[in-house]
């Protein structure tokens, strides 16, 4: 049973904490500028992410304020200096971080106030945050007034000029390890989620490679009470049907030949049981064994 809402008779504050509820976890930017006089400023917004990389743009979102219509320090300072540095936020300096999102008063020192530190840039004139392990100097190629109503979006669209990288959260190859620069990201409310340890997990993605899809799966895996979408969805992702000689050698693996030569057991209870034995290889990594078992009935 679904509750509906129409966007256009609801208010625009229950609209924006249904967005925020539904719509996460967001990226935060951690985006530095300064005004014409040079002061900085920091502040974060969740209404951000990346684009493309040719040209790069990224895009965040300094919104008009709901209860007034007021603008963000932020945003003024962008109209007056077309730079800014979006910085990674870590679990760290969450705490930190959601400090500078205090509106203080135009002029006020964030980087003070939130105990960050300052790092001068190579290519623009805001600073970076050194507490944060990737920091985006970013040239502003366009600003987007999508209203000029209260919550109305300011699209800050920028292009990647220079990347800073803390080698410590980068892997043998060069890259950024997910499973060392510990970021966060923004949910609805109050709340924020981690994405570290058992938050993270893995999925294949098939982009070129042939997919058979849940469709060429038997009839008995898809109506399986077993097996979830995500499970099937796994299977799905398979490049191609087993053959006859992967289906024998399934079909004499130990567990799966006592579920099928054991005579206690009804059609439906051999089935119930392979495919719980599909779900334990599907969790060991054993798709391949998994998709194979499953054809068996």
């Amino acid at each position: 049973m679904y509750k509906t809402f129409d966007s256009a008779l609801i208010p625009h504050s229950e609209l924006h904490k249904l967005m925020l509820g539904a719509i996460a976890p967001r990226p935060i930017a951690f985006a530095s500028t300064v005004d014409a006089e040079g002061r900085p400023n920091l502040a974060p917004f969740s209404f951000f992410n990346a684009f493309g990389v040719n040209p790069s743009t990224i895009i965040f979102s300094p919104s008009r304020r709901g209860r007034d219509n007021t603008t963000k320090d932020t945003f003024e300072n962008l109209k007056q200096v077309s730079e800014v540095v979006i910085n990674a936020v870590t679990y760290s300096m969450v705490e930190q971080m959601s400090l500078a999102s205090t509106e203080f008063p135009k002029g006020v020192d964030e980087f003070q106030k939130a105990g960050f530190t300052p790092l001068i840039s190579e290519k623009v004139r805001p600073f970076r945050v050194k507490e944060s392990p990737v920091q985006w100097e970013c040239r502003v190629r366009d600003i987007v007034e999508t209203g000029k109503g209260g919550g109305a979006a300011n699209l800050i669209i920028c292009e990647v000029l220079l990347v800073h990288v803390n080698q410590e959260v980068m892997n043998s190859a060069g890259l950024i390890d997910t499973r060392k620069i510990d970021l966060v990201g923004r949910m609805g409310g109050d709340f924020y989620v981690r994405a570290h340890g058992d938050a993270l997990f893995e999925v294949e993605k098939p982009l070129t490679k042939p997919a058979i899809g849940i469709d060429a799966l038997p009839l008995s895996l898809r109506n399986s009470t077993i097996l979830t979408g995500n499970e099937l969805g796994r299977l799905g992702s398979s490049e191609y049907r087993p053959n006859a000689d992967e289906l024998e050698k399934i079909r004499l693996f130990p567990s799966i030949k006592n579920i099928l030569d054991n005579e206690g057991l009804s059609d439906k209870a051999k089935l119930e049981n392979l495919h719980l034995e599909i779900r334990n290889m599907l969790r060991e990594g054993r798709k391949d064994m998994a998709l194979a078992a499953g054809f068996l009935l």
